[in-house]
This record gives C-alpha cells, sequence and structure tokens, in this order.
C-alpha cells in the first residue's frame, strides 16, 4: 500500500499540488513559512532553523545541528522513511541555490535506491528518479511538453523510450553526455524504462497520478 510523505521547502512552492488529506505533512527548515503562509499545518517540523528568524512554534519539532552531514531536506526525507512511508512529494525542493536544487535531485536517487518514490515539484517542472524500473505518463500530459532523461551517475543500462517524439530501445545512457534532453510527449501515452541503472526524469507539466 502506497502512503504519501508530502514534504515542503524553502524553494519555488507549486501552489497547484497542495497536501491531500491523508498525507504526513513535514516542513524542512524554511519550509515551515511556506505551510504557514498557506493556512497548513504539517505534523512534523526538522531542521537547523539557520536561515529562518526564530524557531517555529510547533508541538513536533525535529531541530538539528547547523553542522551536520545531511541537509534538511534529507533530514525529512529520512523521518519519512522511519515512518513508512514510500512516496515522497517535496514542494519547494526546486529553484532558488543551485547548489541545494541538485542536492535535492541526488535526493530522488537515495529515495529510489529504497525502492521508494520521490519527485520534486517546481513552478511547472517535475523532476523524480527510477531505478532498475519503469514510469508511464498517461496521454493527458500536454501535447509537446519537453521532457528530459539523464543517467544519475556511471552507466543506466536497457533505456527504452516509447511515445515520445525520439525513441529509444535497449540504449545505454551515461552521465557525461546528455543524449536525453530536451524530448517531447507527443498524444499518445509514453513510458520512460530502464533495466540495469537510475535515471533522473524531468518534464514540463504536472506530476500525474502520484
Amino acid at each position: 500500500m502506497n502512503k504519501r510523505c508530502y514534504i515542503v521547502g524553502a524553494g519555488d512552492f507549486n501552489d497547484s499540488e497542495l497536501p491531500a488529506e491523508n498525507d504526513y505533512i513535514i516542513a524542512a527548515n524554511g519550509g515551515y513559512t511556506a505551510l504557514k503562509l498557506r493556512g497548513v499545518s504539517p505534523d512534523l517540523v526538522v531542521g537547523d532553523f539557520d536561515s529562518v528568524k526564530e524557531t517555529p512554534d510547533h508541538p513536533n519539532i525535529i531541530r538539528s545541528s547547523t553542522e551536520k552531514d545531511d541537509t534538511d531536506m534529507m533530514l525529512a526525507v529520512r523521518q519519512g522513511l522511519k515512518h513508512g512511508y514510500n512516496i515522497f512529494i517535496i514542494n519547494g525542493g526546486l529553484g532558488g541555490r543551485l547548489d541545494q536544487t541538485l542536492a535535492n535531485i541526488q535526493i530522488l536517487t537515495f529515495i529510489a535506491e529504497r525502492k521508494a518514490r520521490g519527485i520534486l515539484l517546481g513552478q511547472n517542472l517535475c523532476v523524480t528518479a527510477i531505478m532498475n524500473g519503469e514510469l508511464i505518463f498517461s496521454r493527458d500530459i500536454i501535447k509537446g511538453n519537453t521532457i528530459s532523461i539523464f543517467s544519475a551517475g556511471g552507466k543506466a543500462e536497457g533505456v527504452t523510450l516509447r511515445g515520445l517524439k525520439y525513441s529509444l530501445d535497449k540504449a545505454t545512457l551515461s552521465s557525461d553526455f546528455p543524449l536525453g534532453v530536451s524530448n517531447e510527449f507527443t498524444d499518445a501515452d509514453a513510458k520512460v524504462s530502464v533495466d540495469n541503472g537510475t535515471l533522473i526524469i524531468m518534464w514540463d507539466g504536472k506530476p500525474g497520478d502520484l
């Protein structure tokens, strides 16, 4: 059974994808402010709060040291995994500082390696990672929207793309050559799959069925 954990960071917020009723909501550091502005109360707040003026007034807070290996977003993801969640919707994890954005994309691979699914939501942009698996896009994705596929590290073998403008059949993608950049959806259902390795997938538009 899929259990959704909805995490909010301090990056660009997508207001079209608010938490669902049964989501477990975690505010990562400055993400608490984004939720408060929208009248949403998180179940848990985590972070070192170095970028906010004061510690949030919340009954369930995990405060970390400013000197740590995990980012605040990683701390939030670890808490979600600890509580048994396997779907992670991360809003406010794109935009802002480039290093934090790249760190959040790496977190997607961390989630995928644990047989869970994570997706970063931005302004009309979604990013996810799959490991030794596949991702299906229904045809309600707007025709002509851009989708890009990258190897998350080393080589991704057996990459197949169907229903896109440019198809692949059991190809190999490597992290040193962006072969999968700037593909496009068509008016058909689309599938991205990889036999061995991890793919980062980013596309314009809605996240689809989560």
